[in-house]
């Protein structure tokens, strides 16, 4: 009984040239051998596969029946082996995928939003599964192949974790269109203080973010009445009230309903970082998707 871990798979490439020359010095010059080389070789393919192979002739060698018979089993073979060292190719029309994305729901509207809209052009049979982000979890889920993508500032990092930076995103004054305050244009620090202000807390119940660290270096404090978990209502909550919201730019600056300006203090921005694994670092599909992202935002 012959077993596959004792076969020199190398020596399938001789048996295919050695069928297409029928000649044992053809075969050594295709194969950049010695003449001797290849007959240790065909001596070799024989003890593999206890059988001749090749019975010399007047003119050359000629195949047994058992070489016929393996003669288009071990061509497709071989073509598959050099399939799988070609590189993979990607178009995008066709490309068929499922991308997943970990996100907070800022970046579903900053980054994920215009990002489908072009994805849906260029690639319309891939399809995107968006996860709330959590950064705890998001290194395992990396490399567990449950998220693809993660959408995170640049304090995020973990071994084997590759990224790039986005854009930087900026802080501005949000309220409604037609709120009083919207037609001064600007205000003072000390109207801004006064106004009465919502923020959003990721981790719910605080009154307390970057503004409120900007004021206290100051030694000012602001009037936050409203907390919310999430940026994805805020926008909801400026239209129907008087209530002002320091915001990151790209959250507001497409709303038809809301007018935003700058605040009347330096606040810190951020920057919006995509994350991936090792796993899919080579991936052509997902470099594409990667350079797609990084080009629309």
């Amino acid at each position: 009984m012959r077993e596959l871990r004792n076969l020199d798979l190398n020596l399938l490439k001789a048996f295919d040239v050695l069928m297409d020359e029928k000649s044992v010095s053809k075969a050594a010059q295709r194969l950049s051998v010695t003449q001797p080389a290849m007959s240790g070789i065909l001596q070799r393919l024989r003890d593999s596969f206890n059988d001749p192979l090749f019975v010399r002739v007047q003119r050359g060698i000629v195949p047994t029946n058992r070489a016929l018979e393996f003669r288009q089993p071990i061509k497709q073979l071989l073509q598959s082996a050099e399939q799988l060292l070609q590189p993979k190719l990607f178009d995008p029309q066709t490309a068929e995928l499922t991308l997943t994305i970990a996100c907070t729901d800022y970046a579903l509207r900053a980054v994920i939003s215009p990002f489908l809209a072009v994805l849906k052009q260029r690639a319309p049979k891939i399809k995107v599964a968006i996860l709330a982000i959590n950064e705890q979890n998001l290194q395992s889920q990396l490399e567990q192949g449950i998220v693809d993508f993660g959408l995170v500032t640049p304090d995020f990092s973990a071994p084997d974790i590759h990224s790039k930076d986005l854009y930087q995103e900026q802080y501005v004054c949000a309220l409604r269109k037609d709120h009083p305050v919207a037609q001064q244009g600007s205000i003072s620090l000390e109207q801004f203080c006064r106004l009465e202000q919502a923020l959003v807390s990721y981790q719910g119940g605080s009154f307390s973010g970057a503004t409120d660290k900007a004021l206290a270096k100051l030694g000012l404090t602001r009037n936050v009445t409203v907390s919310v978990q999430n940026f994805i209502v805020m926008p909801e909550f400026l239209t129907n009230s008087d209530l002002l919201a320091v915001v990151p730019k790209r959250l507001v600056e497409n709303l038809a309903n809301i007018h935003y300006f700058e605040p009347p203090l330096q606040i810190d921005g951020f920057t919006k970082t995509l994350v991936w694994h090792e796993r899919t670092h080579r991936d052509p599909a997902y470099r594409w998707l990667r350079e797609l992202m990084a080009e629309v935002c």
